[in-house]
């Protein structure tokens, strides 16, 4: 029998130091690590699915509400999604008690839902740079990402991507979260001179399963550019544009231009009135090129909001909804006093309004009749969304439940 090496006290010493390494090390990383800054609870299962309503209820009461600045009310996998600080918390449509719970000691850039998962976008020192994906039934954590962003950004769905927009980069990503297209700002590029403009301010954008469409402000221009792209182009660091020009009819400096809507391969824009020319909106096709316009008689406020749905495009102005084709983008109809652009339920669209939610005519913006609602605001914009037979309104940072 072999006798056992012989150890010097050197090395205890120097295994005991390789220990002390090794457990500071652990530690350093677990101190820096994202995994310490988060807590996740998840739901054993999701929720019941929702059943669509059939009918819009002659009342409707308060039943539940709760803080959420980070975005307005989210229905996904049966669950009521709000998010407020670093939280993104799915509740129980009809109590409002918590499902599921995701937390992050870092602030939310912004909450948006696409193929009934919840995207959350978390700001580091990159920027909104920390993307998850959580399942919206459970909140599970699916897939992450994490890339150079602005400190700010815009989020966007249209179910078939997520963009997420800065003042001068952009990106967009689909269900993975694997990016189709950056475009914009790129620091340090392994590939330079991809992008086809440098230096640009990004307006607005946006998007559907076969367009890209981005409104910027660029040097030396008088107006704002209108650029559509490939979603997913062959390669995701250098855009594919199927058409890029300078808004036409639009006076030098005049600012406001948005995109209210992308559909197929048109892409619809509010035009600002000008010296010669009345607020209008504009259709173009999918090289970017002016179909149709429309002479708008409305008063446009700061802060338009626009909702989407497969039966209709609205768009609320400030004080007035416009509606739209969803196929075609075309304007349909308008209707006055409205506090936000309303969602549909039961084939009806529901606007809110100073005495409480109008209920509409989805097909002319006929007035069918009013339901009364009690708010402690009569200013907009106030979001509509609709889960199952419960109608929900954002109203500032908060949202209340009404059944």
């Amino acid at each position: 029998m072999l006798a056992p090496e012989r150890r010097s006290r050197a090395d205890l010493v120097v295994a005991a130091g390789i220990a002390v390494a090794v457990v500071v090390a652990l530690t350093v990383v677990w101190f820096r690590s994202d995994a310490r800054g988060t807590t996740s609870v998840t739901a054993a299962e999701p929720p019941p699915a929702l059943v669509t309503a059939l009918t819009v209820p002659e009342t409707l009461s308060p039943i539940w509400d709760s803080v959420s600045s980070a975005t307005a009310p989210l229905v996904v996998g049966g669950a009521v999604v709000t998010a407020e600080g670093g939280d993104v918390v799915g509740r129980d449509r009809m109590s409002g008690a918590e499902l599921w719970r995701y937390e992050r000691d870092l602030d939310l850039c912004g909450v948006t839902a696409s193929w009934e998962k919840v995207v959350a976008v978390y700001r580091d020192d990159r920027g909104c740079s920390q993307v998850t994906e959580l399942d919206g039934g459970t909140g599970e954590r699916l897939a992450q990402r994490n890339s150079d962003a602005d400190p700010a950004v815009t989020l966007t769905a249209d179910g078939t991507y997520v963009a997420s927009r800065g003042d001068r980069r952009l990106e967009l990503w689909r269900s993975d979260l694997v990016r189709t297209v950056e475009y914009g700002r790129v620091d340090a590029p392994v590939n330079p001179k991809k992008q086809p403009r440098s230096g640009c301010t990004l307006i607005d954008a946006g998007s559907s399963s076969s367009r890209l469409s981005v409104l910027e402000r660029c040097p030396g221009e008088v107006a704002d550019r209108l650029t559509v792209m490939n979603p997913s182009p062959k390669d995701n660091q250098e855009p594919e544009e199927y058409g890029s020009s300078v808004l036409a009819g639009v006076d030098a400096g005049v600012e406001g231009a948005r995109i209210l809507g992308v559909s197929g391969e048109t892409t619809a824009v509010y035009l600002p009135a000008g010296r010669t020319t009345g607020p209008r909106i504009g259709l173009f096709d999918g090289t970017g090129n002016a179909v149709s316009e429309y002479a708008l008689a409305l008063k446009i406020g700061p802060d338009p909001v626009t909702s989407a749905s497969s039966s209709v495009v609205t768009w609320w102005t400030g004080s007035d909804v416009v509606s739209f084709g969803a196929s075609d983008l075309v304007p349909r109809w308008t209707f006055p006093g409205a506090l936000g652009p309303g969602a549909v339920m039961a084939g009806n669209l529901l606007v809110p309004v100073e005495s409480g939610i109008a209920v509409l005519d989805l097909s002319n913006g006929a007035l069918l009749r009013t339901i009364p609602v009690a708010r402690d605001t009569t200013t907009g914009p106030i979001t509509t969304t609709v889960a199952g037979d419960v109608v929900l309104e954002q109203r500032g940072d908060g949202v209340v439940a009404l059944r």
